[in-house]
């Protein structure tokens, strides 16, 4: 550690009821966004769960069957007001997770070093923004897929002596839709957290190449248990880890280089003060 870097850890230090009060106060904005953003989405989570339902009815279109007329139901008279409060809490989570992540960011960045929080925002900007990506694919592609998938076990028609229909219940349709959009979501961070470790040496790209077979079953193994079972939604969320892995092993490796760039040029550097 040099001597700026001790002098700016030793500015930064404050005792721990400063930490305290400090943390108290990132929380109370953090839960204050979120109750706020909860209010809102729960004043429009009729509109919201509409919204989520289009996939569905994309599905009943790739089904051959009325888009007119997508039914959906619940069994308990309080069903879809808990259904309403999940979509509330599940949608004000989304949009306060900018907020959350900024106060976690101010709490911790003042015991960082000054290289290391510029080091550590882009990946604060990043991982929303791969979770929104990992979420619209759940949306317009793999929800319509798992729910055609469904469908398609239907037995109804003239023909059939006996009619099989599918009328999903609110609250199962929303935990089905919110499961893959957060397990997509989370494997969508894989090379935003690889990347950090590559950035602190807990691992390297060498040691990503050697585990990659483990990773392809862990991918499937992962798969299986987060998604429903149904070979649609596993292998779709499955066939993404992988891609992303090999994702993460490219990046790994141009940290490294970067990495090898500037210890080469710190070193001439080095011999260029020494000679003068």
């Amino acid at each position: 550690m040099t001597d700026s870097e001790r002098d700016e850890v030793d500015a930064s230090s404050a005792p721990l009821i400063e930490h305290l009060i400090e943390l108290r106060k990132r929380l109370m904005w953090a839960l204050g966004a979120f109750f706020i953003a909860f209010i809102c989405c729960f004043a429009f989570a009729k509109e919201l769960f509409n919204l989520l339902v289009i996939p569905f009815k994309w599905a009943v279109g790739f089904a051959g069957l009325d888009t007119q007329h997508v039914e959906l139901i619940y069994t308990a008279p309080q069903e879809f007001f808990f259904t309403q409060v999940k979509l509330g809490m599940f949608g004000g989570l989304v949009l306060a997770f900018p907020m959350i992540a900024t106060q976690l960011y101010k709490f911790v960045a003042p015991g960082l070093y000054k290289n290391e929080r510029s080091a550590f925002l882009p990946f604060l900007i990043a991982s929303p923004i791969l979770f929104l990506i990992g979420a619209a694919l759940v949306y317009f592609f793999f929800t319509p897929m798992v729910m055609w998938f469904f469908l398609a076990m239907q037995q109804v028609g003239p023909d059939e002596d006996i009619q099989i229909a599918l009328l999903p219940k609110v609250s199962e349709y929303l935990s089905l839709i919110m499961t893959l959009i957060f397990s997509f979501g989370l494997v969508f961070q894989l090379p935003v957290v690889t990347t950090l470790m590559v950035r602190v040496g807990m691992i390297t790209s060498d040691s990503l190449v050697s585990k990659r077979k483990f990773a392809i079953v862990i991918a499937f193994v992962a798969a299986a248990v987060l998604t429903p079972p149904d070979p649609v939604s596993q292998i779709g969320l499955a066939l993404p880890a992988i891609l992303l892995y090999e994702i993460s092993i490219w990046t790994a490796r141009m940290i490294e280089r970067d990495r090898a760039k500037k210890t080469v040029a710190d070193a001439k550097s080095d011999e260029a003060v020494d000679e003068a």
